[in-house]
């Protein structure tokens, strides 16, 4: 009897069994695969962009604001040159200004009406010279025909005809005042004012130039410079990293780069436990191939290649640091 109901027991349970089985057979639960994950992991670095400021113009360093670590806001005035010689040279270029318009007002008004008046009477003063020579010259022709006076006094008075020559001179002065200035002189003018404003706005650019202002947000990671140094153009003040913009610099092979495409949502993460998951999107994927960098190789990829992406993050988390090593995962459509 103990038998029996053992092999009874036995026959439930097979037919238990069968029963499961034919059932996920027919719902599909089993004998297949499972799907294939609809998420492309792939493993990059953190790429932030890092400004070197200096200023444009030479000078001595007045004032450093900010020491290393500190954070700055775009427009920030970040360090100053003493400003007093581009001050000296500002008011020096305003008064070159002044002059040369205060010139050219001059040449367009042309000469002023005292002159004009002056030159008038010169002209009739020489008017009148010429009538009485030439008065003088008739009376000793008649003395001369008479026998008055000596042949030697009248070439003495023909020498007096001089004052045609004057009068011609003093119409001549006259008519070039009342003309006025000539073109080719007021165009002269006017090209010397805008040198001497061209010079000003220099010497205002200059003026601003000594002050450096932060280009964007950003953290300074190091302050090359202190006051009192002179420094010129080529010299580098402070070394600023961008908060903006973020990406990550990742690589992928050929057969998965297919699946991917411009603009797809990212997410990145840190192994950072307290960091959280920063959203971005597939900025770049570069046209040309190339062999995978030593920053990823490894010996089954040595001669791999691949293709560059940078995966741009839109709301980065402020613990993402330069160089850090991340992971970004990219929801994929199933093939």
């Amino acid at each position: 009897m103990k038998a029996s109901t053992k092999v009874r027991a036995v026959v439930l349970v097979v037919l238990a069994l069968g029963g499961a089985t034919v059932w996920l057979f027919r719902s599909g639960r089993l004998g297949r695969h499972p799907p294939p994950s609809s998420t492309l992991s792939l493993y990059g670095n953190v790429d932030i962009r890092q400004v070197e400021l200096g200023l444009r113009v030479a000078g001595r360093l007045k004032t450093m604001s900010f020491e290393e670590g500190q954070t700055v806001t775009t427009g920030t005035l970040m360090a100053a040159l003493d400003s007093r010689p581009f001050e000296d040279e500002l008011r020096l270029a305003e008064a070159d200004v002044a002059a040369q318009d205060a010139n050219l007002k001059k040449l367009v008004a042309g000469n002023r009406p005292q002159e004009i008046a002056r030159a008038r009477d010169a002209v009739d003063e020489a008017a009148a010279a010429q009538e009485n020579a030439t008065v003088t010259l008739e009376r000793s022709r008649k003395l001369v025909e008479s026998g008055s006076v000596t042949r030697s006094n009248f070439d003495d008075a023909v020498a007096s005809r001089m004052a045609d020559a004057r009068l011609a001179s003093a119409n001549q002065t006259y008519r070039l005042l009342v003309q006025g200035s000539r073109v080719e002189d007021v165009l002269a003018g006017k090209a010397s004012l805008q040198a001497a404003q061209a010079r000003l706005a220099a010497a205002q650019t200059s003026l601003e130039d000594t002050r450096l202002l932060a280009p964007s947000d950003g953290i300074v990671i190091s302050r090359v410079r202190e006051p009192g140094a002179i420094v010129s153009p080529n010299d580098i003040v402070y070394v600023l990293s961008l908060t903006h913009s973020v990406w990550v610099r990742a690589y992928v092979a050929e057969p998965i780069l297919g699946k991917l495409r411009l603009g797809m949502p990212a997410t990145v993460m840190t192994d950072t436990a307290s960091a959280r998951p920063s959203p971005g999107h597939v900025g770049f994927i570069s046209p040309t191939a190339e062999f995978t960098p030593k920053s990823v190789e490894t010996p089954e990829l040595r001669t791999d290649l691949v293709y560059r992406l940078r995966i741009i993050v839109d709301d980065p988390d402020p613990g993402l640091q330069q160089g850090m090593p991340v992971t970004v995962k990219i929801p994929t459509a199933p093939p």
